[in-house]
């Protein structure tokens, strides 16, 4: 490959622009002038400081929809970089560059991908779309959330979304990510009474209450998982309690914990089996509960279909379906989608110093985009 291949060209377009979340720095822009000569119809809807497109070729069923996020995470230090961050280099068979994992080489072979099966099909089945956001990598209340209820208020679902998150982990092709635990935490406030530790009768000890609480929680199994999710995990991530001194009980200890939760599970069920525990061992407590994404599944379909048949036949790979990681923007599109997978480069270095894939895995990349588009909007493998 040669550094005038379409996909990489853009890809170092993309990255040359500083984007860190939720800053856009002119990606879409660049993106809408390639997709305008194809007949896209362009839709900012852009909320909140944050940059969002929904871009639809075509009315008709099927949809399928590409979505991404053009922001990065910041560089770190310059100083440890081996090159600028926002240089694309060609290095040692990689382009280096942040954002060249995560993710804007899959945002550039989105692109060509659809500008390759735009020109040789014209007259496809379905839509093409494109629903891509600026904030997916801080707090993600104003980015791919804001479009889907958009087009939920209109009635607008689709058929099939590719997240273009790096899901790769040896090499192009070998995992698809079909599905996204759940993420629920909990901040608990135990109540207790502030005395001297020499007169602990005339105290209540909070840590001391919750610690039979804290023990019983510790050993639920809060369901067995299922076919392509592990089993719900509940974990303390920080407690603390006491004034610093060591002769005070302290009056109150706060706990701080998450559920990551498979599908076999609820919000609601994994709270009220919480509050269960808690109010058994007689607790003055507080709990306030943030659900910042629910879990996701897509079965082995169409989409997990086209798309593992797409890697198969351009690299040789026979894919994994996965749902491990942590939480993506599929979570808000899985509620106008039936059919949402993430797939796309190798992660090893994402949010890491000199982020980089190799240059020999892009232009792959776009082509099993494209045979995905034409397994599913065209009659040729239909």
């Amino acid at each position: 490959m040669n550094s005038l291949s379409p996909t990489l060209a853009l890809a170092r377009q993309l990255i040359a622009r500083q984007s860190v979340t939720p800053d856009d720095a002119g990606c879409l822009e660049l993106i809408m002038d390639r997709l305008a000569p194809l007949g896209f119809q362009l839709e900012r809807i852009d909320t909140g400081g944050v940059c969002n497109l929904w871009a639809r070729r075509g009315q008709a069923k099927p949809i399928l929809c590409f979505a991404g996020h053009t922001d990065v995470v910041p560089t770190g230090p310059l100083e440890r970089w081996d090159s600028p961050p926002f240089d694309p280099v060609i290095r040692d068979g990689k382009l280096y560059g942040r954002g060249a994992a995560d993710m804007k080489t899959s945002l550039a072979a989105f692109v060509t991908a659809i500008e390759s099966f735009v020109q040789a099909h014209p007259e496809h089945d379905g839509s093409i779309a494109l629903l891509l956001t600026s904030d997916e990598e801080g707090v993600a209340t104003h980015g791919t959330v804001k479009v889907v209820e958009a087009l939920a208020e209109r009635g607008e679902r689709l058929d099939y979304c590719v997240v273009g998150e790096p899901t790769s982990v040896e090499t192009l092709g070998d995992m698809i990510k079909n599905g996204r635990r759940g993420s629920l935490s909990g901040t608990l406030r135990v109540k207790g009474q502030q005395g001297h530790v020499a007169y602990p009768h005339l105290a209540r000890n909070p840590i001391h209450e919750l610690a039979p609480a804290l023990a019983e929680l510790t050993t639920i199994r809060w369901d067995d998982g299922n076919e392509f999710f592990p089993p719900t995990t509940w974990q303390v991530s920080n407690i603390h309690a006491g004034t610093g001194a060591n002769n005070v009980i302290p009056g109150e200890c706060e706990l701080l914990f998450n559920f990551r939760f498979a599908s076999a599970s609820t919000a609601e069920t994994l709270k009220t089996r919480t509050h269960e525990v808690l109010d058994r061992h007689g607790l003055d407590y507080e709990l306030d509960w943030h659900l910042s994404g629910k879990p996701y599944l897509t079965g082995r379909g169409r989409l997990v279909e086209a798309l593992t048949e797409a890697i198969q036949a351009e690299v040789g790979v026979e894919t994994t379906l996965s749902t491990t990681g942590g939480t993506s923007d599929g979570r808000f599109i899985a509620d106008i989608c039936d059919e949402v997978v993430e797939f796309g480069p190798i992660n090893a270095t994402i949010h890491k110093l000199n982020e980089c894939i190799p240059v020999d895995s892009i232009e792959p990349l776009a082509a099993i985009y494209c045979r995905t588009l034409i397994a599913l909007l065209t009659k040729e493998e239909q």
